[in-house]
């Protein structure tokens, strides 16, 4: 017998159920339709290494590299920001020399790079080349500058590195320079946020249309720069504090800050900054003697877990021991093979995929789909347990599908934030120039 009574009740009762979730299929479609960035790609350092092409396939179990051509496509990943990276080194005229050049050479291999290979990656100097280059079915390659210690205190340099093709420019690294507080500094705070130097840093990126980051800087610098910055700041690779209690990553009110202004936090991906990490003094002792090694300076070892790390565990440069990011060619993959020996014989705790979603939806939670994208730090020492390179990208999308986001903010995290501040960067310079 049919009860027809019984039928509005049914209907609000399915109308009230979840949409179903997407299919793995579905989403790959959907991660495919998306323009996909990282903002920060440390694969650069890799160019100089013997025998190393980015078209060849590659992995990280054999050396430890994240991001390669036959990667980017089997994870849609369709560009980002590439760094120039450079270890702080002495802040003498020999060393600022040496920085320097090392910096410009660094962004000629990324052209020479784009040059040989350029039926498949193009470079991008504003926001309109990033759909453009991908419609033309070809790898997204913006020039970015981690630790601007090589400009010394020569800012005319930040012409020429926006000459070269750079178009975001971070202060500092994992130790205090001319131009800024580091977050992570054993000797603590130098200018109490930015040298005047610094200052005269935030006013000569804004009219060249350069984004300014401050991923790594001291909170000092972050709320110096957001002051001073007539364009939003972008956060390329940090993450939020009250996920895990480390100096690199940023407080729920700063991050709210940021987005009050229209700024983007990236979300790293370095196990280090997202879960707490013990000190294990005989690795600390091993590190010390292979940086001795190398002729690097000491990596940081502070303290562990919430508040006290210095550096990801204790590691220098990378959650997995560090990078040796001023090294090149062969002592770079001894540097590498040495490291992975420690990493075995003193594990430290790694994160997994789902504490660095963890971290994405905390901060989604915080500032929304508008403010926030990822910077996995992706051979500079990111990636998880459940995602150890570029293929595991399609995982996130997924991920956050379920858990409600749509298509369009989907779109905007993967690259829609971030074209708007290269947007907004490129006004300010219109403007200047006017």
């Amino acid at each position: 017998m049919k009860h027809p009574a019984s039928l509005p009740l049914l209907t609000l009762t399915l109308a009230a159920l979840p949409a179903a979730l997407p299919a793995a299929d579905d989403a790959r479609a959907i991660h495919e339709r998306l323009i996909t960035f990282d903002t920060h790609l440390d694969t650069p350092a890799n160019f100089s290494k013997p025998g190393w092409d980015i078209m060849d396939r590659h992995s990280y179990e054999t050396d430890r590299s994240q991001v390669d051509y036959p990667r980017m496509v089997q994870g849609g990943l369709d560009g980002g920001f590439w760094a120039i990276f450079t270890a702080q080194g002495p802040r003498t005229p020999e060393g600022l020399a040496a920085a320097r050049d090392k910096a410009l050479m660094r962004g000629v291999e990324i052209r020479e790079m784009v040059a040989k290979h350029s039926d498949k990656f193009e470079l991008a100097f504003d926001a309109a080349d990033a759909a453009r280059i991908h419609a033309a079915g070809k790898r997204v390659v913006y020039m970015s500058v981690e630790n601007s210690y090589p400009i010394g205190k020569d800012i005319s340099l930040i012409q020429t590195f926006y000459t070269l093709g750079v178009r975001m420019m971070s202060p500092a690294h994992t130790s205090n320079n001319d131009l800024a507080d580091s977050a992570t500094d054993t000797n603590g705070s130098e200018w109490q946020g930015l040298s005047p130097l610094g200052k005269e840093f935030v006013a000569e990126c804004n009219p060249l249309g350069i984004i300014l980051g401050a991923s790594h800087s001291a909170d000092s610098v972050f709320d110096q720069m957001l002051e001073l910055s007539k364009t939003p700041l972008i956060l390329s690779h940090s993450g939020p504090k009250g996920a895990n209690n480390h100096p690199r990553n940023i407080d729920d009110e700063r991050i709210k800050q940021l987005a009050a202004k229209g700024g983007v936090i990236q979300i790293n991906s370095l196990s280090g900054y997202l879960i707490p990490q013990p000190v294990i003094p005989e690795r600390n002792a091993a590190l010390a003697q292979l940086y001795v090694k190398f002729g690097l300076p000491a990596p940081q070892a502070r303290g562990a877990g919430g508040a006290g790390g210095g550096a990801a565990g204790g590691a220098g440069r990378g959650g997995r021991g560090g990078r040796g990011g001023s090294l090149e060619g062969a002592q770079r993959t001894a540097f590498m093979q040495a490291m992975g020996e420690i990493d075995e014989h003193y594990p430290l705790p790694q994160a997994t995929f789902e504490d660095y979603m963890r971290h994405i939806l905390y901060t989604l939670k915080l500032v929304g789909p508008e403010h926030v994208g990822f910077g996995a730090d992706w051979d500079g020492g990111g990636g998880v347990e459940g995602m150890r390179d570029i293929t595991g990208c399609p995982k996130i999308t997924e991920r956050l599908l379920k858990e409600g986001y749509t298509e369009k903010d989907l779109a905007n995290m993967w690259s829609g934030n971030v074209i708007r501040l290269l947007k907004a960067a490129e006004d300010c310079a219109a403007k200047t120039k006017n």
